[in-house]
């Protein structure tokens, strides 16, 4: 006898299911079983899939997605409908998926099996509804699993009852949710599923003591089902109208639940009749718990974000009115983690005599207590500038403002070893005449200001400066001037714009210098480069979102730009009369300040940063501090050094001028070989392109000029090409 025949014999089926090519095969009692005519045939999966109850497909998709996983059997009982839609029979399957990995390497599978026709259950009973036969729990832990991590990974109370609305349950799948909420005495509906606008208005401000389930589940603590209309209308008459017209058949109301406390209630609506079985109940009590916790983790979530949201806007002004002939722009990222706050701020103050004050600001540390004490220095800096002092004035008391808070609250903690420990902040703080563009800068450890110039150069402008505020009570902060010309652009920031991602103050400098040299747009642009500056650091729109990239931020960034408006504007290619704007630098050396010679050859050597030849660049910067060394040593007064850059790239002329107040005039010496001086004018002669000594009316200046050349000549020396610039020159 064949198996089909020993098969047939006992009413069981075969059917073969193919995942990839979307059809069914089935054998003739398959066929039979599944109300079409008894014979073997190969059928599209949709026209299988309407013999099959809808819910009972709902539930096999899960069942063999988990025998897949398991590499387990597929067992399901299923509901065979006819094409009116009744029950014909109910048939138990049992099949093994089986993987097929194409040649794309795309994995499908098949699902080789058997069905066969079981006795109906009798109305009432517990197995009415459980389409599982001998895998209920199974396919209970797998939807559980799925349900819990999808509830897990929601961030806010609409994507929570998103994800509710979502869960498909196995056997008994809700169409109408609602979730309510308890706000004093009244319910209220925080979200639903499966209704129509305006549905919820007649149970949106129902009182607690109301004859309705979610009322009364609220008051008690305790689930409320209702299997049939009946049952509903008997224990509720007053409040079955409101739900009768909805036009379902099985209720469940379940308390959501969170530390002990009744926090609102969940109604899962079924348009189908729902017996309750103890495992459907045991189903509905635990998607209540975890969507109770959910919903409590996404309020508190929500209320940290608008916490810091407030936080920042509080602590973080606008930048006021609009300047005549100023463009300013800024931006502030908090670090990653926790609320999002820190210790980094930016100020703008009107001041008294009709100039502004830019301030920039870094707190120590990136917790509470540094967004804390950050907001009392910038309220303290923003009064004593308003009172109209100096630069230097504002930061000695701010400094002493910030010194004795931190001992006060030192003498005041109770035990907390971060709220014992001293923290001190670094400040830039600039005055600025928007008429004349002067610029009077007071700095506290801070990194110094950038200027992008009128030809797009972008030079590090160094400052004179004092010990971080906080750190000695009583410091004085040296004052430093310069000019912000027309169409120049100065950046502010903290150091979190340059060391973030493992950069020094070098490296991350050369990262940012690109950008702002790149930079190509008109002023009105400049929230444009304020974004591209952020966008260099980690990514684009940080500064608005927490988003995948709030992980990278390693310390708060604050940037502040500032654009005297002109026709150059060093925006553009173009330039106002066709040829490059000149590139300056000045600096003072101090009798009393040796040390700022290394500053000025750094300048001079950024100032040549692409000059064609470096060999050039170097006889510049020893030049320089050749000349500012012989006025420390040979005079009694400072040294003014001014450096300009004139010409098309690649032919340009550089002049140095180094000014003191002596009228003693330099001399060529014929220094021994042992000798430490006296090879200045030796050095000029053989370096530079042309050198010379103008007297003034109080002192002289020295000077010397270098002729750019893209490669060096090696055929003449250094005397036939100054001859033949200067033979030029006259000619």
């Amino acid at each position: 006898m064949r198996t089909e025949d020993v098969l047939a014999a006992i009413a069981t089926g075969l059917w073969r299911w193919d995942n990839a090519s979307g059809t069914v095969t089935l054998d003739g009692e398959a066929a039979r079983l599944l109300g079409l005519p008894a014979e073997p045939v190969t059928l599209p999966e949709v026209a299988v899939r309407s013999r099959f109850h809808p819910v009972d497909w709902n539930e096999i998709n899960g069942i063999v997605n988990l025998a897949v996983a398991e590499d387990t059997l597929a067992e399901a009982r299923l509901r065979i409908m006819d094409e009116d839609g009744r029950v014909l029979r109910t048939v138990r399957s049992r099949s093994k998926p089986v993987e097929n990995r194409s040649p794309e390497g795309r994995v499908d599978y098949e699902l080789i099996g058997t069905i066969q026709e079981i006795a109906e259950p009798q109305p009432g009973t517990t197995a009415v509804h459980t389409a599982i036969t001998g895998d209920w729990r199974r396919s209970r832990e797998a939807f559980l699993l799925d349900a819990g991590r999808a509830l897990a990974e929601a961030r806010s109370t609409a994507e929570v009852l998103r994800v509710a609305a979502s869960l498909s349950m196995p056997g008994f799948n809700p169409d109408g949710l609602a979730v309510f909420g308890v706000a004093g005495d009244r319910l209220s509906i925080i979200g639903h599923h499966g209704h129509g606008p305006g549905d919820e208005s007649p149970f949106s401000d129902m009182r607690v003591d109301t004859d309705y389930p979610a009322a009364e589940v609220v008051r008690t603590g305790r689930a409320i089902y209702l299997p049939t209309p009946g049952a509903y209308l008997e224990r509720f008459p007053a409040t079955w109208p409101l739900a009768q017209r909805f036009g379902r058949e099985s209720w469940a109301f379940l308390p959501l639940i969170s530390a002990g406390r009744t926090m609102g209630a969940w109604m899962a609506a079924f348009r189908h009749p729902v017996s309750f079985s103890p495992d459907e109940r045991s189903v509905l009590t635990t998607v209540a718990r975890m969507l109770a916790q959910a919903l409590q983790r996404a309020g508190v979530a929500e209320s940290e974000r608008e916490l810091t949201t407030g936080l920042q806007r509080s602590m973080m002004p606008q930048l006021g009115p609009e300047i005549p002939g100023m463009t300013i722009a800024a931006r502030y990222v908090p670090t990653g983690g926790g609320l999002q706050v820190g210790g980094d701020w930016y100020d703008m103050i009107p001041l008294p005599s009709g100039r502004f004050a830019l301030v920039i600001g870094d707190v120590q540390g990136h917790d509470v207590r540094a967004a804390g004490l950050m907001g009392q220095l910038r309220i303290a800096v923003r009064a004593y500038a308003s009172e109209g002092h100096r630069p230097d004035a504002v930061l000695s008391r701010a400094s002493r403002f910030l010194a004795g808070l931190c001992s006060s609250q030192e003498s005041d903690s109770t035990g907390d070893c971060d709220y014992q420990s001293p923290r001190f902040a670094t400040c830039l703080y600039v005055e600025c005449d928007p008429e004349t563009g002067l610029l009077e800068v007071a700095r506290a450890g801070h990194p110094d200001p950038a200027v992008r110039m009128t030809d797009g150069t972008v030079l590090m402008r160094p400052t004179a400066g004092g010990l971080p505020l906080g750190i000695v009570p009583d410091t004085d902060y040296p004052t430093t001037r310069f000019a912000l010309e027309p169409g120049e652009t100065m950046m502010l920031c903290t150091d979190g714009l340059i060391e973030t991602g493992g950069h020094d103050l070098d490296t991350g400098w050369a990262r940012l210098r690109p950008v702002l040299e790149a930079w190509t747009h008109d002023t009105e642009s400049l929230e444009e480069l304020a974004d591209l500056l952020v966008q260099a650091v980690h990514g684009p729109s940080s500064h608005h979102t927490t988003g995948p990239l709030a992980d990278r931020r390693e310390d708060d960034i604050a940037v502040v730009l500032l654009c005297r408006e002109g026709a150059a504007c060093g925006c553009g290619p173009a330039f106002p009369h066709g040829a490059r704007p000149p590139r300056r630098m000045a600096a003072t050396v101090a009798q009393a300040e040796p040390e700022r010679i290394a500053g000025a050859r750094h300048q001079v050597r950024e100032l040549l940063h692409d000059w064609a030849d470096a060999d050039q660049v170097d006889s510049a910067v020893l030049m320089v501090s050749e000349m500012v060394t012989n006025v420390l040593v040979h005079t009694d007064g400072d040294a003014l050094l001014v450096a300009e850059a004139v010409g098309e790239l690649g032919a340009r002329r550089l002049r140095v001028e180094v000014a003191d107040a002596s009228d003693e005039l330099p001399h060529k010496r014929h220094p021994g070989e042992m000798a430490s001086s006296g090879r200045g004018v030796l050095l000029m002669e053989m370096l530079a392109d042309a050198w010379g000594v103008d007297p003034r009316g109080a002192g002289k200046s020295i000077w010397f000029e270098l002729y750019e050349r893209s490669k060096p000549d090696e055929d003449q020396g250094p005397d036939e090409d100054r001859d033949q610039d200067q033979d030029q020159d006259q000619d």
